[in-house]
């Protein structure tokens, strides 16, 4: 198993970029996807990055992510900081080689 750090805070200035990191402790960074969330004071979290660089329909191009294998991390950056991207964010990634069930409902 491994573990993810993030810096406890950063901040910036309106119109800004800041890059958060997410170092993984062990095992390489790239060997499973990393998916960044994003949860504003009183809402429930969103995604706003999955699988490492991928971004969801209606997530603005200010959020990226990326991979960096040599500081074996992650990052999400956001540009073009403004107000409303004062939030919690989270990066997670779990060890695909671990045991996993897939639930699946059948429609009638």
């Amino acid at each position: 198993n491994f573990v993810l750090t993030q810096p406890s805070s950063v901040s910036g200035s309106s119109g800004q970029k800041v890059t958060i990191s997410c170092t993984r402790s062990s095992g390489d960074i790239g060997d499973d996807s990393v998916h960044w969330y994003q949860q504003r004071p009183g809402s429930a979290p969103t995604t706003v990055i999955y699988r490492d660089d991928e971004r969801p329909s209606g997530v603005p191009d200010r959020f990226s992510g990326s991979i960096d294998s040599s500081s074996n991390s992650a990052s999400l950056t956001i540009s073009g900081l403004q107000s409303e991207d004062e939030a919690d964010n989270y990066c997670l990634s779990y060890d695909s080689s671990d045991s996993h069930t897939v639930l699946q409902t059948m429609g009638k």
